[in-house]
């Protein structure tokens, strides 16, 4: 809540006053004995959460009461307070409030119920003189309207000295028990409600009661039936506890625009099958980025005016700001500017871990477009092609995107002749957490740093790494900040190998993880990748994670990243052993084979088991990172299998699942839109935007670990634990790791275009570097290409990228220019034809100022891939 909506609020606390004799009255009776109890975690037994406060110290537990400090001298009551939301209450039903309070020295508190919202109606408030003696407060009265989340604040700022507030058994009893909760889940066949590709998997699944199979239709929008089969009966799904069967109508190849599926009655929501389905997500999902950034304005003419806002956190009032930021209170004797970056997810803070993943999803989707077949060496992700501030200005956009995460990571190392000098500190974020809305700007909470960890400064090391070798021909002088980072990082890591982040905080998530074997394997992994240099080679080698099985089937993700270091060995052109080359990509293969077996097993068609504890928090980012192993086994392989298997996890996604919701906002004729954020807060203050499109959540739960939905969904099947509400920040929140996936998914299948089979290579392709000239400053390289097709070839233009900083300076037998990393080779006159069996050859020297130097793993003839020779 901003200063100016505490205001209101205090003025409606101010009218329910009056109100409580005229209006809402002394009840007739209190609530009968068994009425519900509307407060979670009133006697602090399960720690702070779901309270927060602002104008506060830190909340915390102390002898199972909730206590905090507030500064005297305050102006008014509401400059400070602890807060519930999501509190419901029923028109003309009888509560009682009840709770216990001190205050030391002593001074008065005000608990108000409120609508959560402007224009922040009161609707009832009792005051308490609370002194250093715990005394009961209780209060019977009637709801003047129905609100599904009031909000229950304690309004305790305002004395004239410091104060140590503390609450314990509060309660707010009464009111109708609520109803049974039933989701709108909309017609029975449940479809991929954005589409599908004319050449790819076409699968749908429907809820019947029916076990014998049953006919199917699939119709144009004119209702026309374009194709027709029976459904496969499937029996009763474990994840969702459905009797369901499912369709395949991959046959039908032909693209067109409002389709549906009829069975049994039912007919689907309407989807198109085109072979540019995914381009406008892919820009979607890499937008998210841009509006979830701190430290800068979000300019309205790039992404709408709704969603411009002025800087966040920048120190201007009311914000305290990142640009000098002190640690948690007896932890380092400095200060740091850490602007810039993004923000997490629905909350306001930063954290190392989760930006390390997300930022490396960014980089290794533009990494791919160097290796993969189907990527077009990155043209789609290149300049101008996103809405960003920096377009236009010689960098691909995806690249401009992650550095304002990068040069935030940089920020957040330990600066040198500090103790742990060269680690990075784990997160930056308010002191307390604050309530729902809340836009950056408005954040009036003092920030603060968190020690740093081991996971935090490896996960720098990683990123820092990937940026030094993608930035290189870009940006010399940052790619050499990114590796002088990185190198002092992963040395900071190995002198300081055990220090965790503690589990519990406040203000903030804890992002904890006791086992970094996996971020030390993926730092090394990335460091050998940049560099070539022989010790992180042997500490990859040494790692457990080398030789294990990295790929859980439940996914990766920030906590466990050592899938992340395998799947850059597997893809990323490196020195490693042509044996053990062939390891690192069979592992990736033999792992989505087990993912292709288990989306075989789900009658929702997607890659991951159907036990609840496969519904998880921000579960869905694990779906999509098991399907970007299909993905990548695809672009090692070329075998259709994989991609089919990363298109139908994309089904689930996208509304085929038991929901029948799209989780991508926007995306589909039924889709999320009320994502957890403090942002984006339409639902709660119509004034403010919903999430944009292209924004992913984090999907159903079986763990329930929101109030709002442990009461709401108590008992759900694990596919039925979601709810589309502002209030569910452990199923609905967004998180930039969960969109970075849905980036890299996009991106792969914008690719894709209509998905026809890859057809054999008509070209093979040497690649030769004599070795580097003295001194290390350039080398000689040539290449050779074959016509191993039957037709001759009447000219040629051939097409690689380096991995770092190489740049052609002269060349012979070809015309060969360079952009970026990628360079290009024209033939010249006398050696444009290659006739079928024969060669053509042109060589070039090199400049670079040394690292990992390989050799490419892909060069394409005239647009289509090679093979290597």
């Amino acid at each position: 809540m901003t200063p100016s909506r505490r205001r209101l609020a205090v003025l409606a606390a101010a009218t329910a006053v009056a109100l409580v004799g005229a209006y809402a009255g002394t009840a007739h009776a209190d609530p009968p004995a068994d009425a519900p109890e509307q407060i979670t975690n009133g006697d602090f037994s399960d720690g702070v959460s779901p309270w927060f406060s602002y104008g506060t110290g830190p909340l915390g537990v102390t002898d199972g009461q909730l206590c905090t400090t507030v500064a005297g001298g305050l102006a008014n009551p509401w400059d400070a307070g602890i807060g519930h939301d999501g509190v419901p209450l029923v028109a003309g039903a009888e509560y009682t409030l009840g709770f216990d309070v001190t205050a030391t020295p002593g001074s008065s508190v005000t608990a108000v119920l409120q609508l959560g919202s402007a224009p922040y109606t009161g609707y009832y408030s009792v005051v308490a003189a609370a002194t250093p003696a715990q005394q009961r407060v209780e209060r019977t009265f009637v709801a003047p309207e129905d609100d599904s989340r009031a909000q229950l604040i304690f309004q305790i700022g305002g004395a004239a000295q410091d104060q140590t507030i503390c609450l314990d058994n509060v309660s707010l009893r009464g009111g109708n028990p609520p109803a049974p909760y039933e989701p709108d889940t909309g017609p029975a066949v449940r479809v991929n409600q954005v589409g599908y590709l004319p050449h790819g998997p076409k699968n749908a699944t429907v809820v019947t009661e029916a076990t014998g199979a049953l006919p199917w239709q699939l119709r144009a929008a004119s209702g026309a039936v374009l194709a027709s089969g029976t459904t496969t009966p499937r029996g009763v799904d474990e994840a969702s506890a459905q009797n369901v069967h499912s369709v395949d109508f991959s046959a039908y190849r032909t693209p067109g625009q409002g389709l549906t599926l009829a069975v049994d009655g039912e007919v689907s929501h309407p989807f198109d099958i085109s072979g540019t389905l995914y381009d406008q997500l892919r820009s979607d999902a890499l937008q998210f980025f841009y509006v979830q950034r701190s430290g800068i304005a979000i300019d309205g003419d790039l992404v709408g005016e709704e969603y411009a806002r002025p800087a966040g956190h920048l120190g201007v009032a009311p914000n305290q700001g990142d640009t000098d930021v002190p640690c948690v209170a007896d932890t380092c004797d400095y200060r740091l500017d850490v602007r810039g970056g993004w923000y997490d997810a629905g909350d306001h803070g930063k954290y190392v871990v989760n930006g390390g993943i997300a930022t490396y999803q960014l980089l290794s989707a533009f990494e791919r477009t160097k290796t993969a077949a189907t990527a077009g060496l990155g043209a789609a992700l290149g300049d101008g092609t996103l809405r960003l501030p920096e377009r236009d200005n010689g960098v691909p956009d995806i690249l401009d995107e992650a550095r304002w995460e990068l040069e935030f990571l940089l920020r957040m190392q330990v600066p040198a002749g500090k103790p742990l000098a060269g680690m990075a500190h784990h997160k930056i974020h308010d002191r307390n957490w604050t309530g729902l809305p809340l836009q950056p700007e408005d954040d009036p909470e003092p920030r603060e740093l968190h020690p740093p960890s081991t996971a935090a400064t490896l996960n720098l090391a990683a990123v820092a790494a990937q940026c030094a070798r993608l930035f290189a021909p870009y940006d010399a002088a940052f790619a050499q900040r990114c590796d002088t980072a990185a190198k002092t990082a992963y040395a900071a890591a190995k002198a300081n190998p055990a220090r965790y982040a503690p589990s519990s905080g406040n203000g903030g998530g804890a992002y904890d993880d006791n086992n970094v074997t996996d971020e030390f394997y993926w730092a090394a992994a990335e460091l050998y990748l940049t560099t070539g240099q022989p010790g992180y080679l042997a500490d990859l080698t040494a790692s457990p994670h080398h030789t294990g099985n990295v790929f859980d089937p439940r996914g990766f993700g920030w906590q466990s990243v050592a899938a992340l270091g395998r799947l850059d060995l597997a893809t990323v052109p490196n020195g490693l052993p042509a044996a053990e080359l062939a390891r690192v990509r069979a592992s990736v293969t033999a792992a989505a084979d087990g993912y292709l077996a288990e989306l075989g097993r789900q009658a929702y068609g997607l890659p991951m088991p159907g036990d609840a504890g496969s519904y998880f928090w921000g579960g869905n980012s694990n779906v999509i990172n098991n399907a970007i192993v299909l993905a990548t086994a695809f672009d090692l392989t070329g075998k259709a299998k994989y991609r089919d298997g990363a298109v139908q996890a994309m089904d689930y996604i996208l509304g085929r699942n038991a929901l029948n919701i799209s989780y991508v906002t926007g995306w589909g004729e039924h889709a999320a839109e009320n994502q957890h954020s403090r942002i984006f807060g339409h639902q709660l203050d119509p004034s403010m935007p919903k999430p944009p499109a292209g924004s992913l959540a984090g999907g159903p739960n079986a763990a329930l670990q929101d109030p709002f939905v442990e009461q709401l969904l108590a008992g759900c099947a694990p596919m039925f634990c979601f709810v589309d509400d502002i209030a569910s920040y452990s199923t609905n929140e967004v998180a930039i790791n969960w969109n970075s996936a849905l980036a890299w998914i996009a991106s792969f299948l914008a690719d894709q275009g209509d998905a026809r089979a890859v057809p054999a290579p008509t070209c093979s392709v040497t690649y030769t570097n004599y070795g580097t000239w003295q001194g290390g400053t350039g080398f000689t390289a040539q290449v050779t290409l074959r016509n191993t097709g039957t037709s001759a070839v009447n000219g040629w233009t051939a097409r690689f990228a380096f991995t770092g900083d190489a740049k052609v300076r002269e060349a012979w037998m070809a015309n060969v220019t360079q952009s970026g990393a990628t360079v290009t080779a024209k033939n010249e006159s006398y050696n444009a034809r290659i006739n079928p069996g024969g060669t053509a050859m042109f060589g070039f020297n090199a400049t670079t100022t040394g690292g990992a130097n390989p050799a490419p793993h892909l060069i394409t003839v005239n647009g289509a891939p090679c093979a290597a020779s």
